[in-house]
């Protein structure tokens, strides 16, 4: 099997479910969600973009319940032994299927915790899975159950995410040294994207954000590349990815002469970086990350230009999105605990001036504090 961690450590992390379960009253966990999956069993796919579900019961049995073409995926990639299968017909109804496992194995009558908040799972499947399960047993939300547990990251999983970090500064450097006038957009986010699949990296659960020129204005990926012009700006937030652990960097890089306010709006990104990093301890709410964020803008006049968050935690995620739980915005009151792995993200956005300036990090939470994991200076470069 390609496991990526001992059978040790998954199985002690299906006993930390199973322990939470158990104290909200769940006889077993019906899981939509990729990450999940991944987390407790190493299982390795996207095959959750039709109707797959692993079954995690009070009594430690495992069920998964797929199509044909993630059998023997699962069967390389995970522990899972107990595989069944639904086929792909008019009138398929997979839920009646899990239905009628699950009154195998004797829980009519019981209460299941149900990931409903899960890419894997559409809002017409959830319709459906209601139905069937609607007088055999109660479907109480448990989405955020396995996403308590991964928050905090095992040595084992730090170690890949200090790795996804090294690949995402060698990303960075390839950014900077294609970055200049006349450069083709294409060129740059081929050269980040190539170096980190050589260094046995893997593909990011989103797509990098690429813009220069207006562009450099949004925080979102879009088709279609340009080049650079003389005087520009190139806006960048990407991740450097091992074994679906990502670590997140993001800047904006101007390209030839630098207007003033943008050398100005880079010294206040870097200075409500610093600050967000200083809030961001053990034992308080990561809100106040977003709080110091949004002190440092607005005191230098950046309140209309600045985000509602300002980061979030990071993992090992899938596709559509690498942004993990919980996310860094003001009176969030979750506890920032030793293993936590966030990415700090600063964004100024200047419509009317059409500047941009972005820097971000990511950091794991110590016993102290936060520690940045990349490598890479956060000085001003442009080309």
């Amino acid at each position: 099997m390609a496991l990526h961690f001992s059978e040790t450590e998954l199985s002690e992390r299906r006993g930390r479910a199973i322990e939470l379960m158990t104290k909200r009253g769940l006889d077993g966990l019906l899981m939509f969600r990729q990450e999940s999956m991944y987390y407790l069993t190493g299982y390795d796919t996207f095959g959750y973009v039709f109707y797959q579900c692993l079954y995690l019961g009070a009594d430690g049995r495992l069920m998964l319940l797929t199509r044909t073409p993630d059998l023997r995926q699962a069967q390389n990639t995970s522990v899972i032994k107990d595989i069944r299968l639904w086929i792909d017909v008019p009138d398929a109804d997979p839920s009646v299927e899990l239905c009628h496992y699950l009154r195998e194995f004797g829980l009519a009558g019981k209460t299941l915790g149900v990931e409903w908040e899960a890419y894997g799972l559409t809002a017409r499947n959830g319709q459906r899975l209601a139905h069937a399960f609607d007088g055999f047993a109660e479907l109480l939300d448990a989405s955020d159950l396995v996403s308590r547990l991964r928050v905090i990251k095992s040595p084992a999983e730090i170690a890949y995410v200090r790795k996804a970090a090294e690949l995402a500064d060698l990303a960075l450097d390839e950014a900077h040294r294609l970055t200049r006038p006349g450069a083709d957009e294409a060129e740059i986010l081929a050269a980040m994207q190539s170096v980190i699949i050589r260094n046995d990296g893997d593909d990011p659960a989103n797509e990098f954000i690429i813009g220069s020129g207006p562009d450099a204005l949004l925080c979102r990926y879009k088709t279609g590349r340009r080049k650079l012009d003389a005087n520009d700006q190139l806006t960048l937030e990407f991740a450097g990815v091992y074994r679906h652990y990502h670590s997140a960097l993001m800047r904006t890089i101007p390209v030839g002469k630098v207007p003033a306010r943008q050398s100005e709006m880079h010294k206040v990104t870097i200075d409500a970086l610093e600050a967000c990093k200083a809030a961001l301890l053990p034992g308080r709410p990561v809100g106040e990350v977003f709080d110091a964020h949004a002190r440092a803008l607005d005191a230098a006049g950046y309140r209309q230009h600045r985000m509602n968050a300002t980061g979030y935690s990071l993992g090992a995620t899938f596709a559509p999105n690498w942004m993990d739980w919980p996310m860094l915005y003001h009176a969030n009151p979750e506890i920032a605990r030793p293993g936590m792995v966030f990415f700090i993200h600063l964004i100024i956005f200047d419509s009317d001036a059409g500047l941009a300036m972005t820097n971000g990090q990511t950091v794991l939470v110590t016993e102290t504090g936060a520690q940045v994991l990349s490598q890479r200076s956060t000085e001003l470069v442009t080309r």
